[in-house]
């Protein structure tokens, strides 16, 4: 009989590692090995689209398939969410989800048809941008409005004459209109929309009065003269429009600040190794020149965080957006 040795053992334990290892790399060059969809819970043209579209191309290049955009807009983004919320956990269908999808609306809505804590896992913070308050501007021009105060002005002048556009109940948009609302006590009908993009168009044909938009999606219409800005709502001024005064700064609204972000989240259940490369190539895109430099003409802050560092955003804006909600009185059934 052969004496008992260790080599067998050592070439057998070896052997098992270079398997195991093997059956690790090629299930994590698994994925994907199919188109990866990335929907936007609004209407194409606003701030969530933007972002969405300016990274898809990078990730495309990345991971070899294409990341495809599709568009769900309804329930100021609760329809697009539900839907992302209740797909399978294999890394083929991410959100692009919004401070109203995963900050506001758990507190404004009575009924929210998916948890945005336990029915999702975060990727990564894609960027954070200011709101700015727009005006139609034949309108502006007309009654004389050039700044903050003189819309306040004409508004307690003409009550129940204005109408507020946003880009959907519960979002950014319609909570920065409600706390302007508080707090300067005037009255302005809500219209909401099923995005940015309707929502502007609409304000720059004359068909609304006021709007506090995301920036990057106004921006263009801000340049061509179509509508006016007349403050951002951020507690500091935007590198993008540096002239522009924040909504405290115009009217001393003491306090006043409601900025908007946007990440990429996926269902619950995607596996951790998907969810860091996903994450790791957006932060690489964003850290590219072109797209700082794209990303900065639009007033959008990169960011590129991770995992974990996106979770504990979402619940501490969870707690803000919940006492903002409160204060303003603000509620959709």
């Amino acid at each position: 009989m052969r004496p008992f040795t260790r080599r067998p053992v050592v070439g057998i334990l070896s052997s098992l590692i270079l398997s195991m290892m093997g059956v690790a790399a090629s299930a994590q060059t698994a994925w994907p090995t199919k188109p990866v969809k990335i929907l936007v819970p609004f209407a194409p043209g606003g701030t969530t689209d933007i972002l969405a579209r300016a990274i898809a191309p990078d990730l495309s290049k990345a991971f070899g398939q294409q990341f495809v955009i599709e568009n769900k807009g309804g329930a100021g983004g609760n329809l697009g969410a539900e839907i992302v919320a209740k797909s399978p956990g294999d890394g083929y269908t991410l959100l692009m989800g919004t401070v109203g999808t995963h900050g506001i609306n758990r507190a404004l809505y009575a009924k929210l048809p998916y948890d945005p804590f336990k029915d999702f896992a975060p990727i990564t913070l894609v960027a954070g941008v200011p709101n700015v308050m727009v005006v139609n501007a034949e309108k502006a021009a007309a009654q004389k409005i050039s700044t903050v105060n003189d819309f306040i002005k004409y508004a307690k002048a003409n009550p129940g004459k204005l109408n507020m556009a946003s880009s959907g109940n519960g979002t950014s948009i319609h909570l920065a209109g409600e706390l302007f609302k508080s707090q300067t006590g005037i009255f302005m009908a809500h219209i909401p929309y099923r995005g940015s993009g309707p929502a502007l168009l609409d304000l720059a044909a004359g068909n609304m009065d006021v709007m506090f938009d995301n920036l990057p999606s106004a921006m263009q219409l801000i340049k061509a003269g179509k509508i006016k800005a007349l403050a951002v709502t951020s507690s500091q001024r935007s590198a993008a429009l540096p002239d522009l005064p924040t909504v405290e700064e115009a009217a001393g609204l003491k306090g006043f600040e409601a900025s908007s972000w946007f990440g990429l989240l996926a269902p619950a259940g995607t596996p951790p190794d998907v969810v860091s490369r996903i994450q790791q190539e957006v932060a690489k895109s964003l850290a590219s020149a072109a797209m700082k430099e794209r990303l900065a003409t639009l007033g959008a802050i990169p960011s590129g965080n991770t995992p974990a560092q996106f979770a504990a955003l979402i619940e501490s804006e969870h707690k803000k957006w919940a006492e903002v909600v409160k204060a303003s009185g603000a509620k959709v059934d």
